[in-house]
């Protein structure tokens, strides 16, 4: 497999097309930001099958993307919105320091809505073998999902568990 990362979309298909015929299946590597009807222009940050990896011409190809101009998230399928969730409300912050009485009463509720933040980061996943990730129903396991790790990854393709 080529590498395909830094490329936009439209340059890493036409190299995927030299190597194998099934289709190119684009995905935000950002969880919640949605990709576009035509993501052409977006820059790949992770692939799967890995660079270097062998391919047939089935071997189905999964790219994660993101807008131009944005950087990489650190993993595929990581939030973009958690660094912005904290700007939003450090400005109705100082609105209701003049008012003392309202400064408590939002403080309670957004004291519940800290843990999702935290939450929006995947636990850890460890699967001591293939069986226990089937038995999760988590199998296949794709190359930056929780529970991916190369041990899992026979063949060296990007995807654990998919025999």
């Amino acid at each position: 497999m080529p590498k395909l990362v830094g490329e936009r979309l439209l340059d890493a298909t036409v190299l995927v097309k030299k190597v194998t015929s099934a289709p190119v299946e684009p995905a935000s590597a950002y969880r919640d930001v949605t990709l576009p009807a035509d993501p052409t222009a977006w820059t790949v940050c992770f692939q799967t099958p890995a660079t270097d990896s062998p391919v047939t011409p089935a071997t189905a190809v999964e790219l994660s993307l993101v807008a131009p101009g944005t950087d990489c998230p650190a993993r595929a399928g990581a939030a973009r919105q958690a660094s912005k969730a904290p700007a939003p409300a450090a400005s109705p912050t100082p609105a209701r320091t003049a008012v003392p009485v309202s400064t408590p009463v939002p403080q309670k509720p957004k004291q519940p809505q800290t843990p999702p933040p935290a939450n929006d980061e995947p636990e850890p996943v460890f699967f001591k073998n293939c069986d226990a990730a089937k038995a999760a129903g988590k199998a296949p396991i794709r190359r930056g999902q929780p529970g991916y790790r190369d041990a899992l990854d026979r063949d060296k393709d990007g995807i654990a568990c998919d025999k």
